[in-house]
């Protein structure tokens, strides 16, 4: 399977972190596994900055499914740059986006991601309807 970035998206949120020696495998690159973690990161923090990281809430967005393309071997040093996006908001869910680049070389790809987003209510533990706010913020 291979799915890639759409063309139209909205850019959400960014953000730059380093690569950990700890990040790599025996083979000296970066782990696939630390790909799905920077994801995390970005898609966390952006949550974080809307506010969502509420431990008491309600209702939140969960993933339903993720996946990541790897074109380029990130290795250690060096820090990245991580761009989240969104497209194709529905009645529940939207669809995030994220590249991976390396701040010393903008514009090259190392990786990129999706995951489907949805809005949980955590007490039925169904999908309900994204808040008027979120819709705004993914369209």
């Amino acid at each position: 399977m291979r799915l890639s970035v759409p063309e139209d998206k909205k850019l959400l949120f960014e953000l730059t972190m380093p690569t950990r020696w700890g990040d790599m495998d025996a083979f000296n690159h970066i782990n696939n596994v630390s790909y799905f973690r920077f994801m995390e990161c970005i898609r966390m923090d952006w949550l974080h900055s809307l506010g969502l990281n509420d431990k008491s809430a309600t209702a939140r967005v969960i993933i339903l499914n993720a996946f990541c393309n790897f074109y380029h071997q990130l290795l250690y040093p060096g820090d990245l740059r991580l761009k989240l996006f969104a497209s194709e908001p529905a009645r529940k869910t939207f669809e995030s986006w994220t590249t991976i680049e390396r701040i010393d070389q903008p514009g090259k790809i190392y990786a990129s991601g999706g995951a489907t987003m949805v809005w949980v209510n955590l007490t039925t533990e169904r999908a309900e309807d994204l808040p008027a706010w979120i819709l705004e913020l993914v369209s």
